[in-house]
């Protein structure tokens, strides 16, 4: 290790520090309120309030399995990204050549390259574990839709629609915890070619998610939508 340098390790303490915190910020802080998630939550509500009065419900089995594919994709695609990193891992010096090669690449120990492809690993396997778990919340969900009663009105209706969006909010927030992990395996990828760039990368990252989840112009409408219904 006292062949990694300082920068690397505070590239890789901004790394780790902006991918919790902005989980954190995303989710939990009091400006959380105002993102993308908790407007997806009130229009699952919505939508679970509407479920219950349809006796048909075909509709919303079709959805569900719509984004239970959306899911199932992204699992599958990480899982070969899991296996083509446990490749390169055990072909590491002809990676660390062609990194060598690249435009402002400098050169590095085989321990920092390690290093540098286990915390893209770890990425991956976080977002592998994330779309998995959502995948099994959706099923979940759809079996919910199925016990859901029809014909109800009060209090017992209100309590299974705050229960099927919940379910249904927990399984969303799942994938785009997924999705946000991509992101930042975009950043991680940089670190191969300069700390300052992986830096620069993460950063990056972080406003671009802030954007979306928190000054995008489906934010704006789904949110003016909402207030006048």
């Amino acid at each position: 290790m006292t062949k990694i340098s300082i920068l690397d390790w505070v590239a890789l303490g901004w790394f780790l520090v902006a991918w919790a915190g902005y989980g954190w910020f995303s989710e939990n802080s009091r400006w959380a309120a105002k993102g993308l998630m908790d407007v997806s939550h009130r229009y699952r509500l919505q939508w679970a309030r509407e479920l219950l009065i349809r006796e048909v419900r075909v509709t919303d089995a079709s959805l569900v399995g719509n984004l239970m594919q959306s899911v199932s994709f992204y699992a599958n695609t990480t899982i070969y990204i899991i296996a083509g990193l446990l490749a390169v891992l055990g072909a590491l010096d002809q990676v660390i050549r062609f990194a060598a090669d690249l435009p402002f690449a400098r050169e590095t120990s085989r321990e920092l390259s390690e290093l540098k492809l286990v915390l893209l690993l770890t990425v991956f396997v976080v977002a592998y574990f994330k779309f998995t778990w959502s995948l099994r919340q959706f099923n979940m969900l759809s079996i919910l839709i199925g016990a859901s009663p029809s014909g109800v009105s009060g209090a017992v209706a209100e309590a299974a629609a705050q229960r099927l969006a919940m379910v249904n909010s927990l399984a969303g927030d799942e994938f785009n915890r997924g999705i946000r992990a991509y992101y930042f395996g975009l950043a991680a990828v940089a670190w191969f070619i300069q700390p300052w760039l992986f830096l620069l990368v993460t950063t990056v990252i972080v406003v671009v998610l802030y954007r979306r989840d928190f000054a995008s112009s489906v934010l704006t409408s789904l949110a003016s939508e909402m207030d006048r219904t």
